[in-house]
């Protein structure tokens, strides 16, 4: 076995946690929240990810409170979960493995009808094209008293998520949603303190990164996805995005995460490979959302043929960036060989769909150095998000 191999399948810490390998199961959100509450097919996918061998595998999209979900099937931190949710923690810890929760806010872009704020909040006001066909069409800025708000909402939900037995928490400031919003030039306009230079732009997410501290203690693991790139005209570019880097770093999270892409307005970027639009059109109940999809799709989903490690480049210029945090790479992780690539350079890897097409990729690994997970980065696991089953790998049912 190689001595990046060996790296792989030793244990590491991040912060006072100890794993027992350096694979993570990656936040790929789960859809098996159908009223909003953890349900037994939950549970049972994270218990067959810890026993399959992962280090820790983590818990997709845990919104910090009932307007940070984008749909009412989405999770929020509350008590009333906490029995399903203790089940859960329980069921990986048996398992031999640890579990995060990955905390968020989605922002601007709800579709959630039963918003208690009426309307999304975001770094400022502007239309809510993936909220029109649910009747949330327009977004608000968020007053200074708004942000105060969020921030102890970060710190509850924080507070709540460690006290139901998760290890490590993942703060999401990626992907477009409410953090990466004021991150983001492309969506945060504002011209107070909160916006404009990239130090306001992230004043915001470092002041939730910090609530977050105060809630869990100076030992528990944080981590954090970030962008590497908005992939949109206007948007976050990689130059900026190595100073947020440098930002959290300095702000002392234990462990960074990037990635690329938004989900609102170039989600591919994320995935790279086959199109979920064709899949995400056939799944959605909402005929006014699926004849939406066929306009405006094509412009939004575009082509990224599938390559190992495509954000490999900008994650090294995260590392020699960062003087304290560990990095953790992400990003077209299916083969030995590339994980022996992300050895030789990083300390943790995360992986998605590899996980989703065998959940025991991991023993496998362990067991045959020439093993083949076989994922074809079809993407059709991803468009089954909001179905009515949750996330699968639909090539396995062929078999």
């Amino acid at each position: 076995m190689s001595e990046y191999r060996n790296k792989l399948f030793s244990t590491a810490k991040i912060n006072g946690l100890e794993l027992r390998n350096r694979v993570i199961r990656s936040a790929c959100f789960e859809g098996m929240c159908p009223d909003g509450y953890p349900t037994d097919r939950l549970i049972e996918l994270h218990r067959e990810l810890a026993e399959g061998g992962v280090g820790m595998t983590t818990m997709a999209y845990c919104a910090v409170e009932p307007d940070g979900r984008m749909r009412e099937t989405m999770m929020y931190m509350h008590e009333g979960i906490r029995p399903q949710v203790e089940k859960l923690t329980r069921a990986v810890h048996e398992a031999g493995a640890k579990i995060s929760g990955q905390i968020g806010h989605c922002g601007n872009f709800s579709q959630n009808r039963k918003l208690q704020g009426k309307r999304p909040l975001g770094p400022s006001a502007m239309i809510n094209l993936s909220g029109i066909p649910y009747g949330v069409p327009f977004a608000g800025a968020m007053t200074h008293d708004d942000i105060d708000r969020m921030v102890q909402c970060f710190h509850d939900a924080a507070l709540f998520m460690k006290s139901a037995g998760f290890d490590a928490l993942e703060i999401h400031f990626g992907h477009g949603y409410g953090l990466s919003q004021f991150i983001s030039p492309k969506t945060n306009k504002r011209r107070d303190e909160y916006g404009g230079s990239l130090i306001n732009r992230m004043r915001y997410p470092l002041r939730a990164l910090e609530a977050v501290r105060r809630a869990v203690g100076n030992d528990f693991p944080i981590l954090g996805k970030m962008g590497l790139t908005d992939g949109v005209k206007g948007g976050l570019k990689i130059d900026e995005a190595i100073e947020v880097a440098g930002l959290l770093d300095d702000a002392g999270i234990d462990a960074l995460i990037p990635t690329g892409g938004t989900s609102s307005m170039n989600p591919m970027l994320l995935f790279h490979g086959d199109s979920i639009l064709p899949g995400l059109i056939a799944v959605e109940e909402n005929w006014i959302t699926r004849m939406g999809m066929r306009i405006v799709g094509p412009s939004i989903f575009k082509e990224y043929p599938y390559k190992e490690l495509y954000f490999l480049d900008g994650a090294k210029r995260v590392r020699d960036r960062i003087k304290h945090a560990k990095l953790c790479y992400i990003g077209g992780v299916s083969t030995m060989e590339s994980l022996d690539a992300v050895m030789k350079e990083f300390d943790f890897v995360e992986m998605g769909r590899a996980l989703i097409k065998d959940p025991a990729f991991v023993n496998h690994a362990m067991a045959d150095p020439k093993y083949i997970n076989g994922c074809d980065h079809c993407n059709r696991c991803a468009t089954l998000i909001f179905s009515r089953q949750g996330i699968r790998c639909v090539s396995n049912d062929k078999q």
